[in-house]
């Protein structure tokens, strides 16, 4: 899978960029930001994706690997949130 990665950078980029976004929306935001402020979040997200492709390109980290992961763990916490709330 990580031969497959560096070979489609632009791709993988946009993979770590999405999951970024997700991650930050449902656990760093607390509430709406002005226009401006989102702006500069998701343009220092795209800096920090940038330098997250490097580290899964260049030192085969598994940086695509972990927020998968993340993601994963964040739909369990949601499926197990809504269980709860359909029992009550």
């Amino acid at each position: 899978m990580q031969d497959w990665f560096d070979q489609h950078p632009w791709v993988t980029y946009a993979i770590i960029c999405v999951l970024l976004v997700y991650v930050y929306n449902n656990v760093f935001r607390v509430r709406k930001l002005p226009i401006i402020k989102n702006l500069i979040v998701y343009f220092l997200i795209a800096i920090g994706g940038f330098i997250l492709l490097l580290f899964q390109l260049d030192l085969d980290l598994p940086i695509v690997f972990c927020l998968l992961v993340a993601f994963v763990l964040m739909q369990i916490v949601r499926i197990r949130y809504w269980l709860v709330n359909r029992k009550k």
